[in-house]
């Protein structure tokens, strides 16, 4: 189960997103609302793959693709603007990403996260609601998927997996308008590969909406191990409930944990770093260390507790949700936000303030937490 609490209308619409009535994009005045786009016209791409010219060409033929499909115009205008901005940046790490090797061939490794980093810093700054912003940070990031998901180890897991985050179906379309936006030799393969990945999307109950799990346990267990069933309905003998706090200092997790669980034992990393005199500037490995010592007394007596920490990264989260599992804990996930400002202001009112270069390297380092790493996860977002 996920849960987002979000204080914001949901209806949105993406500035210079046409509409229905009039399928015409300014491009002027998107280049001017949005500066950065400016260096996609100076970023090369290899020819054998894209031979119609640098990024901006590619970036504009993809969107004036995707707005003269029929399945993009028949959407509401929301739906329409979330898949309109995914086309619009979906390329737009390339310029820091592509590099020319000595022989003059061309690649942009790493700049699809690099992108999906900086797409959700644009879409801050526009203040788009959570929800939003985050399923156009998933089509930037998952986008190629529809081309390449059959030579995947597992492409019914890729598809699965994918389906936690983003409407599958909204992949499909993304990937369409990125071809039909681009001139190279394989042109009707990929788009036969696409509507290979539409088939089985929906041979599988996975391509317009998340893959129906048997339970929150069940898609827990799946995403635990490398080679799970999906169809398997787990038996439930999860015997007390452990929060895991996620979010980056400032965010106010003490006081949502005191307004929440007043009662319930909590194990904060800030408290044991104060009690053991050990800055956020040094090294935290004691901090941890002492924080699972306590986290096992709790487990094996099946004492419900909170971890209290930012936990910014998976790998961090990983290694606690598998050791709470460990004990028939059901997890419960819990990711706080606020706009950057507050957050600031909010940090330096606590009485031992985390300085602000560890904010801004926490706040680089953020990977916002997903359904498939707990049995629930809570996002409260304010804006």
């Amino acid at each position: 189960m996920m849960n987002i609490a979000i204080e914001q209308d949901l209806l949105w619409t993406f500035p210079g997103c046409p509409n229905r009535a009039n399928l015409q994009i300014n491009w002027t005045e998107i280049l001017a609302t949005f500066p950065c786009l400016k260096s996609l016209a100076r970023c090369e791409q290899n020819p054998i793959y894209h031979a119609e010219g640098n990024v901006w060409i590619h970036t504009q033929l993809v969107c004036e693709a995707l707005i003269s499909l029929s399945d993009w115009q028949a959407m509401n205008s929301q739906n329409r603007s979330i898949l309109f901005a995914a086309a619009l940046f979906h390329d737009i790490a390339k310029p820091m990403a592509t590099q020319i090797s000595e022989d003059g061939n061309i690649t942009a490794k790493g700049h699809v996260n690099l992108g999906a980093r900086m797409v959700r810093g644009i879409l801050q700054d526009l203040q788009t609601p959570f929800a939003i912003r985050e399923a156009i940070v998933a089509i930037v990031k998952y986008e190629s998927l529809p081309l390449w998901f059959w030579d995947k180890p597992q492409p019914l897991r890729s598809i699965i997996k994918a389906s936690q985050f983003v409407r599958c179906d909204w992949l499909a379309l993304m990937a369409e308008a990125d071809v039909r936006g681009r001139i190279c030799a394989d042109r009707d393969n990929l788009l036969a590969t696409i509507e290979f990945f539409r088939e089985f999307c929906r041979e599988h109950d996975c391509f317009d909406r998340a893959y129906p799990f048997a339970s929150d346990l069940s898609r827990f267990i799946y995403f635990q191990k490398e080679d799970g069933d999906p169809t398997y309905s787990a038996y439930d003998d999860t015997r007390f409930e452990v929060i895991l706090m996620c979010g980056l200092p400032g965010t106010g997790k003490d006081y949502w944990i005191a307004q929440n669980y007043p009662d319930l034992a909590v194990i904060s990393l800030d408290k044991l770093r104060q009690e053991m005199r050990i800055s956020p500037t040094d090294e935290q490995g004691k901090i941890v260390r002492a924080g699972r010592e306590l986290a096992k007394g709790y487990l094996q007596s099946e004492t419900p507790f909170v971890w209290n920490a930012t936990n910014i990264v998976k790998p961090i989260r990983s290694g606690l949700i598998g050791l709470f599992a460990g004990y028939r804990a059901r997890i419960r996930l819990v990711y706080l936000e606020v706009p950057f400002d507050r957050l600031l202001q909010q940090n330096r009112s606590r009485k031992t303030p985390v300085p602000t270069s560890v904010i801004d390297r926490y706040y680089d380092r953020l990977e916002i937490p997903d359904l498939t790493e707990a049995h629930q996860l809570d996002c409260f977002v304010e804006v």
